[in-house]
């Protein structure tokens, strides 16, 4: 893990939010290569999930077809959102301050191992140091909205992304002509008081969600759950992670939230991570009709028969009011009325780009010019994934081939690909700084290109090389991309 750290930072994917005021915790921030990449994970879930999906067309799986559409809500919302969906009340970890090291913990985080930030304060085994009794932590960030500053004025950045859609399901229905089932796709910051950041870009105070709120009739709800939960996990398959790291798991009954039905994880075996052990990638949740429902009367509790009823105060009243507006649905072909369950997919962008670039990181061994065998780092990400798809090189720096190679470049561009111009150094080691960076293909420009119009392309996995026409070279590189 320490080597892919120092690759991204090396490489300009990620560096330290406020580095040279010595940083910030728990904020990251994407250099030019991770921008690029980050920004290709977000569009390729995006056109998988919206933009390339036919509704036409029954998907395999699926119970029928459905629709597709997209939102973009607001980071801060009104207060009263975050009292009915249970975030206000419920959305806290249990925290713990050692004596010894003055250190704060998430409960469950608290360490066997003496305190890495002042080990020699800190006695180790905390099981036996002088604890503080847990307390609750809430984890949004508050923040003032208008000029006065009161207690009336405060707002919160928003913990997920979900509730915007859900109290702009009836926006949606009324203004895109949508029918169940249909799904509202969102990629949208999201902000966490984590008490112990930690883990790289894992567990950070601020990332990025791309989620879908599912809607369908409650009777199918089941079916879509299984759906989705195969889909997005196979997903991740077909981007390049292995089966081997990569897990489907399912929560026991004492893990689901208040909220949930049924919830499954994605989880990937990330290299800081023990043996055996997998952290989240993504949550599948059946949420049933709890939020919906919540934003029309009020918050809604389990009672101990596991059905949800308004929660009340002592004195009878509902703790946190709803927003009174109808939030069902009705199908004007069979003529019912009903609140929809819906159905959950989570993505963290930020984690699923920490887990494609853990998945790319590979070292081998190479021959160089003369022979020697010498170490490579490469980036082995899927091509719809890689931050730059084609490096052009001119061979040498004359006769002709920088201008040949930079018109290349420059026909590679208008057609919307990333692409790197480099004449600097030995082909050799040109080709093993887009190795490092995950360029999947590499082309050449020689002395032979003015006699037969070609140019020299090489693979980044294979290493394998082959001429093909100057003509062509566009048609060729979009057509490897897409297969």
């Amino acid at each position: 893990m320490d080597k892919i750290v120092a690759l991204c930072k090396r490489r300009g994917f990620i560096f330290q939010n406020s580095e040279i005021y010595g940083g910030q915790n728990g904020f990251w921030d994407y250099g030019p290569l991770g921008t690029e990449l980050k920004r290709n994970v977000r569009d390729v879930w995006y056109r998988d999930m919206v933009s390339a999906h036919n509704e036409l067309l029954q998907p395999a799986g699926a119970p029928s077809t459905f629709q597709m559409v997209g939102l973009e809500s607001s980071i801060i919302m009104h207060p009263q959102v975050w009292k009915c969906s249970g975030h206000y009340d419920l959305f806290h970890d249990m925290m713990v301050d050692c004596h010894a090291c003055k250190g704060r913990f998430r409960q469950d985080h608290i360490p066997s191992t003496p305190c890495p930030q002042k080990p020699s304060k800190c006695v180790g085994e905390h099981t036996g140091c002088r604890l503080t009794e847990p307390r609750e932590f809430n984890l949004m960030m508050k923040t003032i909205i208008g000029a006065l500053g009161t207690d009336d004025d405060a707002a919160f950045l928003r913990p997920e992304t979900a509730q915007g859609i859900f109290v702009n399901f009836k926006n949606v229905v009324d203004s895109s002509r949508v029918k169940l089932p249909f799904g509202i796709c969102q990629v949208g910051k999201s902000f966490r008081n984590e008490i112990t950041p930690r883990n790289f870009t894992f567990r950070s105070r601020e990332f990025e969600q791309m989620e879908i709120e599912f809607f369908c009739h409650p009777s199918q709800s089941r079916e879509w759950y299984t759906y989705w939960r195969d889909r997005r996990y196979n997903w991740y398959l077909n981007l390049g992670i292995t089966r081997e790291r990569l897990i489907l798991r399912d929560h026991h009954q004492d893990e689901l939230a208040h909220y949930s039905v049924g919830t499954a994880d994605i989880e990937y075996a990330f290299p800081f991570l023990d043996a055996g052990e997998y952290g989240e990638l993504e949550g599948i949740a059946h949420r049933g009709d709890f939020d919906l429902r919540s934003h029309m009367e009020g918050k809604l509790a389990k009672n101990a028969a596991g059905q949800l009823e308004l929660e009340r105060t002592a004195d009878g009243q509902p703790k946190h009011r709803g927003s009174g507006k109808d939030l069902s649905y009705f199908d004007d072909q069979t003529r019912e009325r009903f609140t929809p369950h819906v159905i959950e997919p989570s993505a963290g962008a930020d984690r699923g780009t920490l887990a494609f670039i853990c998945e790319a990181y590979h070292e081998d061994q190479q021959p160089d010019e003369n022979g020697a065998m010498q170490e490579r780092v490469v980036m082995r990400f899927h091509p719809r994934l890689a931050p730059v798809k084609v490096a052009v090189f001119p061979l040498i720096k004359k006769d002709g081939m920088p201008e040949k190679a930079m018109e290349i470049y420059g026909e590679l561009k208008a057609a919307g690909l990333s692409v790197q111009y480099d004449q600097q150094a030995a082909i050799g080691r040109r080709y093993r700084r887009q190795d490092e960076i995950g360029t999947p293909y590499c082309l050449t420009i020689d002395g032979d290109t003015a006699k037969d119009g070609c140019v020299t392309i090489r693979d980044r996995d294979t290493l394998q090389q082959e001429r093909i026409p100057v003509s062509k070279v566009v048609d060729e590189i979009q057509t490897r991309l897409k297969g």
